[in-house]
């Protein structure tokens, strides 16, 4: 990310709003990573600055929390849930299938275009509908590698109709 006057505005916006108080250091990173969709390095080094708490601390917090991302994710988030009921009803193959798909793999998990980012979650908490996929947190229940190919190509229409 190339940081310039005008892509850093919403972070001072974001500090103000907190009075710079260091104590609000995980709201503050919330609505940075609400608005970036992460948190880029050179925007967690400014928010240390600016609340004059070192980096490590900053990094520390945003490394701890695992609804933090350091990574620039896809404009759609695919979670394949691989807890138990959703394994034995196999979601390993619904997964195998959205990394052929979309060319993902163990090291890569977000498009090069960044149309998709597809993570694998222990569990969501829909064990009576699995194996369950979420799209941009709206949850897929009984999936096969069928359905969510026919999940996948929708999306697909839908971006190429939306420009």
């Amino acid at each position: 990310m190339s940081t310039t006057a005008t892509t850093l505005k919403p972070v001072h916006v974001i500090l103000d709003r907190y009075d710079r108080n260091p104590s609000k250091l995980i709201p503050i990173l919330q609505d940075i990573q609400a608005e970036y969709q992460y948190l880029p390095e050179e925007i967690m080094s400014l928010v240390a600055a600016e609340l004059d708490i070192s980096p490590s601390t900053v990094y520390g917090v945003s490394t701890f929390y695992s609804h933090f991302t350091l990574e620039r994710k896809g404009k759609h988030i695919l979670k394949v849930c691989d807890g138990t009921a959703c394994h034995v009803k196999k979601s390993e193959g619904i997964l195998k299938l959205l990394e052929k798909e979309l060319g993902l793999g163990k090291d890569v998990k977000t498009t090069a275009d960044r149309l998709f980012t597809l993570e694998t979650v222990a569990c969501l908490g829909a064990c009576g509908l699995a194996p369950v996929v979420v799209v941009d947190d709206k949850v897929h229940g009984l999936m096969t590698p069928e359905k969510t190919q026919e999940l996948l190509d929708n999306i697909r229409k839908e971006e190429t109709a939306n420009g």
